[in-house]
């Protein structure tokens, strides 16, 4: 990866793209920490802290603007929820499915569909917040001119991050959206660090501290570990071309491969599981309603992440069950809207392409609907491991860190992308140089 960078350097346009990166991050940063006018900057904090996981997400998606009241609090969450809301309309209504198949210009009538639904969502969200938390205290001398000031700078902010994104796919490297949400996860991640240090290094002797300090990071390599093999991990299906004549010439015969990815479905399940486990006890807070002291209030405190593996209270530790099918069932789910077997067997079949040992049409279907639910099994299983570890130590030994098995994942994929798309800038201007000479 080193070496990667080094090379690029060495080259005007791509040490240009990056110079562009930096300085939009750079952008980003200082906005995170601009606070929306008329606000009680601490009042968000307090809400947040011991919170859910999800909103524990916001928060770090957000890079701390979010607990800090600033402008971009809402971040690029709700292009997230936008984009993944299309791709689910895709499936669902057959003139969107024409667009998305009608080559680049489809492509850009759903960007910009999905552009019109991220500033609907960011309205719709600014709004519950500015009224829910702002009768509780967040707005200060609450009126009509302050909410919409409220809504106005969150709405704003949200767009803006989007319009960074997309200038980042232009001028940049790497997918400019992800690169937005991967910086602000890394911003969070070295005052997390600090807790770390002042909850288990900075109160012990020097031998319990280097102790506690080869455990943590023995931790974290760990779940690095476990993200980079998840991240990484493919499943290749081979794949025989038939020969066939093609005017005079024979062509075809080649090998091939279909590469299933054990993790299909990202950390789109995790994201969706956390946000349905905190939905409750969320619409609670900004009701400004007690949890109450009946079943319904063991049930809300067993769905909150915070109370999963705490030695006072194991029974609260059941919610993870809940926790863990929704994150199997959303990878199945999914993975079933992006990848069709019916469509890629068609498409192999319409190439002369086959299975080796498998039939054409209907039994390699029901090959490949076979691997696929075990792959995606296995990537659930995996997604479940790396998302549970934070929880376990957070509970147990009181970690209290944001980052986690989510947020590494994020990083670590971006990272990974990102190098990749350098890489194969610099292999595109060899050629071209190659042809030149």
């Amino acid at each position: 990866m080193l070496k990667t960078l080094r090379s690029a350097f060495k080259v005007k346009d791509i040490r240009r793209r990056i110079f562009y990166v930096f300085l939009m991050l750079i952008i980003i940063r200082i906005g995170s920490n601009i606070p929306i006018p008329g606000v009680d900057r601490d009042f968000l904090h307090g809400i947040l802290e011991g919170s859910q996981e999800a909103s524990a997400l916001a928060n770090m998606f957000s890079g701390g603007a979010l607990a800090q009241s600033a402008i971009f609090a809402l971040s690029i969450n709700p292009y997230i929820t936008s984009s993944i809301i299309m791709q689910l309309l895709t499936i669902a209504i057959p003139k969107l499915e024409e667009m998305q198949k009608d080559g680049e210009e489809g492509r850009k009538k759903i960007a910009a569909i999905t552009r019109y639904v991220t500033i609907g969502l960011a309205l719709f969200e600014s709004t519950a917040m500015a009224i829910g938390f702002g009768n509780r205290g967040w707005i200060k001398e609450i009126d009509a001119t302050k909410i919409i000031v409220v809504v106005v700078a969150l709405t704003a902010g949200s767009a803006f991050l989007m319009w960074v994104g997309e200038r980042i796919n232009e001028k940049g490297i790497g997918n400019g959206i992800s690169i937005v949400l991967a910086i602000n996860i890394v911003s969070r991640i070295p005052s997390d660090l600090y807790v770390l240090y002042e909850n288990f290094i900075k109160t012990k002797t020097i031998a319990k501290g280097t102790l506690a300090a080869l455990i943590i990071i023995a931790i974290i390599l760990l779940v690095v570990v476990l993200v980079l093999i998840l991240n990484g991990a493919l499943r290749k299906i081979p794949v025989q071309y038939s020969k066939k004549m093609q005017g005079r010439k024979m062509v075809g015969g080649q090998s091939s491969h279909i590469p299933l990815k054990i993790n299909t479905a990202g950390v789109i399940p995790i994201i969706f599981a956390s946000s349905i486990m905190s939905f409750p006890s969320i619409i609670m807070q900004m009701l400004n309603k007690s949890e109450g002291t009946g079943i319904g209030a063991h049930i809300l405190a067993a769905m909150n992440s915070n109370n999963w593996f705490n030695r006072n209270n194991m029974w609260y530790t059941f919610g993870l069950l809940f926790y863990v099918i929704l994150v199997v069932f959303f990878a199945y789910f999914y993975t079933s809207i992006t990848f069709n077997p019916m469509e890629v067997a068609d498409n192999m079949k319409k190439q002369g392409g086959f299975i080796p040992g498998i039939r054409p049409g209907k039994p390699t279907v029901e090959f490949l609907t076979k691997i696929l639910n075990y792959v995606i099994f296995i990537g659930a299983a995996g997604l479940a491991i790396v998302a549970i570890i934070p929880f376990f130590f957070n509970g147990m030994f009181g970690a209290n860190v944001s980052f986690g098995g989510t947020s590494l994942i994020i990083v670590v994929g971006v990272v990974l992308d990102t190098i990749k798309q350098m890489e194969s800038m610099m292999l595109v201007r060899n050629y071209k140089g190659f042809l030149n000479d």
